[in-house]
């Protein structure tokens, strides 16, 4: 079965003190202690995150480790993926990922994994980038639509009610047909998929939610359930 988790916020790097999300992504490999690996390529693989992702990791029952590109630790790429249970993308500059990920030719192997059953998962940078387009501040402080790896079919907008001008940005795209219609997720909210369809919302918090936005005839923001793991 093909999985993937896609965090609009939360987790690990966000709020350290809540493991609601982070435990709930690896339970759902299956494994009593799964192989998990950190991609943090959008945040120029930041010692400080990297650092972050092993203290929280270390203290579960999994198997951390980490893939970087500005210091890899193996030339091949794809050996060391594909032994993984879960591979867990950090946030950051999107089209920087992008760009690096299609020079290194990780996104034909994160393909190649995904469909051999690794759970792929990801916050943020690491959310948007699973789908066809996303909502990204990767050219400055202004937001625009990208276009991403198509692994899910539509869009996506995280941090949904973490930053300003994220809904009001996403709705405006929509309706203008400038990106495609999506789901939005609020920060504390994760999208599962299973076989490509969305089967699960979880929320780290009680309030949190996910939303489909689409236009007809007018702008439509639909609320969707979402399950608090509290």
């Amino acid at each position: 079965m093909k999985q993937l988790i896609a965090l609009g916020g939360g987790g690990f790097s966000m709020e350290p003190e809540n493991p609601l999300l982070d435990r709930y992504i690896l339970q759902q490999s299956g494994k009593t202690k799964p192989k998990i690996c950190f991609i943090p390529t959008a945040s120029g693989d930041a010692d400080n995150y990297i650092a972050r992702f092993n203290e929280f990791f270390e203290k579960q029952e999994c198997v951390p480790s980490h893939l970087s590109l500005f210091n890899p630790p193996t030339r091949d790429f794809e050996t060391f993926l594909l032994e993984k249970d879960i591979i867990y993308v950090g946030g950051g500059n999107t089209r920087n990922l992008l760009l690096l990920w299609r020079e290194w030719g990780l996104d034909v192997i994160l393909k190649k994994a995904y469909d051999q059953g690794v759970l792929l998962a990801g916050i943020s940078a690491g959310s948007i980038c699973w789908f066809q387009e996303g909502v990204t501040d990767s050219f400055g402080d202004v937001l625009e639509p990208l276009q991403c790896l198509g692994f899910l079919e539509g869009s996506n907008c995280p941090h949904y009610d973490g930053e300003i001008k994220r809904r009001p940005s996403y709705q405006e795209m929509v309706a203008s047909k400038s990106i495609i219609p999506g789901i939005a997720t609020d920060d504390g909210v994760a999208l599962h998929y299973m076989d490509d369809k969305l089967e699960h919302i979880v929320s780290s918090r009680p309030s949190a939610k996910a939303y489909k936005v689409y236009f007809n005839k007018m702008l439509i923001e639909k609320e969707l359930p979402t399950r608090y793991l509290g």
